[in-house]
């Protein structure tokens, strides 16, 4: 995997996804605790939080590059993205 990113929000996206990731875990070891469902409620709205803001800045970069005049990009780039808004 290359380090290199070809959008400059790909940093930020994976540092959303990292909590994401160790939000869903700590909902795991919550479960087979036994914890009770509104601490488990309130981690999953994190885990749901952090993803959907991560693919929102993922779509916005996307729509921004595509609509870059440095970037001329298939038209139907910006229309394939925007049904998962």
């Amino acid at each position: 995997m290359s380090t290199s990113h070809p959008h400059s929000s790909h940093p930020k996206i994976v540092s959303r996804l990292k909590r994401a990731d160790g939000h869903l875990r700590a909902v795991i070891v919550m479960v087979e605790a036994g914890r009770p469902c509104v601490e488990l409620a309130q981690q999953l709205q994190a885990v749901e939080s952090a993803i959907r803001n991560a693919k929102q800045t993922l779509i916005h970069d996307h729509i921004d590059h595509c609509l870059s005049a440095q970037s001329p990009s298939d038209p139907d780039a910006l229309k394939s993205i925007t049904r998962y808004l």
